[in-house]
């Protein structure tokens, strides 16, 4: 799970499941369309979005690389 933040005047964090990302945009807030078709607004950037993805992706790489030995 990666930690995103509501956009709102309180910014919320929340956790998300990448695998459920459709995609994301930059309209001109960042605005992430999930596969269940729901549409999420974050303060993140695309960028940081997408590197917390990245993030995540490795992480578990990473630890399977470790539990394959």
């Amino acid at each position: 799970m990666i930690e995103l933040h509501t956009l709102s005047r309180d910014s919320v964090p929340f956790h998300l499941n990448p695998d459920l990302i459709e995609r994301i945009e930059a309209v001109p807030d960042t605005h992430i369309w999930m596969v269940t078709g729901s549409k999420l607004a974050v303060t993140e950037t695309v960028e940081e979005v997408a590197a917390a993805i990245r993030k995540y992706r490795v992480d578990i790489l990473a630890r399977a690389l470790l539990l394959a030995k």
